[in-house]
């Protein structure tokens, strides 16, 4: 096991003094050796020393994706190039790719939050963990590896993709353990139905899934359809990848590994600070990345944050699952929505499969919004007067919960497109 007692069950004052000590020294590290934050800090008038309490890093400029971007490749690194063991990349989907360096402390801080990671999920040295995050320059797949490696676990590293081998490995190395996105867990189901493997025979257990927001909803789909326990899980690369926070068994919001992160939570205007419960951006500063550090990083993730101790005994703070992003909010006709919001309640109506896709359109100056969505294949070839009804009811929900209208187009099963890693749920064909 990789319980690290000593250290998740800390009180507050213990995690803040640690947190405090790692601060202060991180502020002159970057201060010193990288020459962004050197100019930043100058051009905001405050110097590392001038850091004298942990309320005093709201004092410091917030870092953003586009400073790692416009550092491409390397400028943001801490180290030299020669001590940098391991370089991850960002997918690049929505502009220039952001580059993250490794040194090799940097690689067993993360192996070690990674088995930190599993066993709070339950994993054990005894089970075979099937990892279908994918491996190269995306941060998921080598990360979920080390840390089950760290574990004593058996590790079968599939990678994203061949889903046809997948479920036969599956069934065949009786795996136990499955890691990926939550979406492609729903397609290695159907997929598994379709190849006849029946779910109940599999060894399946946990589920560890990340990389993009998910509903409980979908959480039940998922553990109805692998007979599994889900848990989510939260990282990304320009941080450190997974393993930054994630659920215990309690499945009651992911603990953040404090000790390693320091967060805080503001209003994505402002950048003022809301209260503990309320909604905000996340925002992540590195404690202990030598590689490529970052202060106040602005993630764009919104979540509520929660203080209190966890039944399970960890003290580290406790996150909401991503509610969305803020800069994949929706703005239909000056009503902010998500994706993740239509998601619910599609997957509260009966007959609908958890495929869906959001279509954004313009015309005669007004947004309009409509969303396909696969029905199940009984429903499907029932009569026109029941798929009328259920379009009607997706409707209704949409309207009553969102205040906006829609218009909602029923596919049949398996016509939307499947995808192994991050689910692309939203098609924008505005000119705005």
């Amino acid at each position: 096991m990789y319980w690290e007692e000593h250290l998740e069950t800390l009180p507050r004052e213990a995690i803040e003094k640690i947190q405090f000590q790692r601060l202060k020294r991180l502020l002159c590290y970057v201060y010193e050796n990288v020459p962004f934050y050197r100019q930043k800090f100058d051009e905001y008038g405050i110097k590392p020393e001038e850091f004298k309490e942990i309320e005093d890093i709201k004092k410091f400029p917030f870092t953003h994706k586009d400073d790692l971007r416009n550092s491409y490749p390397y400028n943001m690194f801490a180290v030299p190039l020669k001590k940098i063991v391991r370089i991850h990349a960002s997918s690049g989907t929505t502009g220039q790719v952001t580059v993250v360096g490794y040194t090799k402390n940097d690689i067993e801080v993360w192996s070690n939050l990674m088995a930190r990671t599993l066993v709070s999920c339950g994993v054990t040295e005894d089970d075979i963990v099937q990892n279908a995050y994918g491996y190269g320059l995306f941060t998921g797949g080598l990360g979920f590896h080390y840390g089950a490696e760290k574990i004593g676990a058996t590790v079968i590293p599939m990678s994203g993709g061949n889903t046809k081998r997948q479920v036969r490995v599956m069934k065949d190395f009786k795996t136990t353990v499955l890691t990926c996105t939550p979406s492609y867990s729903l397609y290695l189901a159907e997929v598994a139905e379709e190849e006849g493997i029946d779910v109940e025979e599999l060894n399946l257990r946990v589920g560890i899934f990340g990389a993009e927001p998910w509903s409980e909803e979908m959480r039940k789909e998922i553990e109805e359809k692998l007979h599994l326990r889900a848990h989510d899980i939260y990282g990304l690369s320009e941080v450190m990848g997974p393993g930054v926070a994630v659920e215990c068994e309690e499945r009651n919001g992911l603990h953040i590994f404090e000790d390693h992160f320091f967060v805080e939570l503001i209003n994505p205007q402002t950048g003022e600070y809301v209260k503990e419960g309320e909604v905000g951006e996340l925002v992540i500063t590195t404690l202990t990345k030598e590689g490529i550090p970052v202060i106040r990083y602005r993630t764009k993730d919104l979540v509520s944050l929660n203080y209190e101790p966890c039944p399970c005994g960890r003290h580290f703070v406790r996150m909401s699952k991503v509610l969305g992003r803020s800069d994949d909010m929706l703005i239909i006709r000056g009503v902010n929505v998500f994706p993740s919001q239509i998601e619910e309640i599609l997957m509260n109506i009966e007959g609908t499969e958890p495929h869906y896709m959001i279509v954004v359109d313009r015309k005669d100056y007004l947004d309009v919004l409509e969303v396909h969505v696969e029905v199940n294949e009984k429903l499907f070839s029932d009569e026109m007067k029941k798929l009328q009804e259920l379009e009607r009811k997706i409707k209704e929900e949409i309207q009553s919960n969102l205040g906006i209208s829609a218009s909602v187009k029923l596919v049949e099963p398996k016509t939307l497109e499947r995808f192994e890693g991050k689910a692309k749920r939203v098609i924008d064909k505005r000119k705005i």
